[in-house]
């Protein structure tokens, strides 16, 4: 018996790759609640987020509040996606993730150590979505 999406036999999926699928999809819901908080946090209070001077990559709090939440509903609903078992639903979560991680990276320092962790949980989103279905 085969499975009709993949053409693989249930036997040949690995239990601990379907656990990092689900774990990453959740773990993208959780990150896209993370960022469409953090953007409402900059939209509706503007100086809630202060940066030192003399920052290179600096933007005006408000804006950095519509990326993130522009970023962690698309982010949310990517990781929905992926309890759909398609590879592109893996392919966009991977992407996002980079997206999400980088974002973040340019909003250390606004808010250090809200963004070090979801570069982290972005990293460990990508390193679930890339190991492989097939059991070795």
């Amino acid at each position: 018996m085969t499975d009709y999406e993949t053409g693989r036999s249930p036997e040949s999926v690995s239990g601990w790759a379907v656990g990092g699928v689900f774990f990453a999809g959740i773990m993208m819901i959780l990150i896209g609640m993370f960022e469409a908080i953090a953007g409402l946090a900059a939209i509706i209070e503007n100086e809630f987020f202060v940066v030192s001077q003399n920052y290179t990559f600096e933007v005006d709090a408000t804006a950095w509040g519509w990326i993130h939440l522009i970023l962690g509903i698309v982010v949310a609903a990517a990781g929905c996606y992926l309890f759909t078992g398609r590879t592109w639903a893996r392919v966009v979560g991977i992407t996002l993730a980079i997206l999400a991680a980088t974002a973040n990276f340019f909003f250390i320092p606004y808010y250090p150590f809200w963004s070090l962790l979801i570069i982290a949980l972005s990293v460990w989103v990508i390193w679930s979505l890339t190991r492989p279905l097939e059991r070795a």
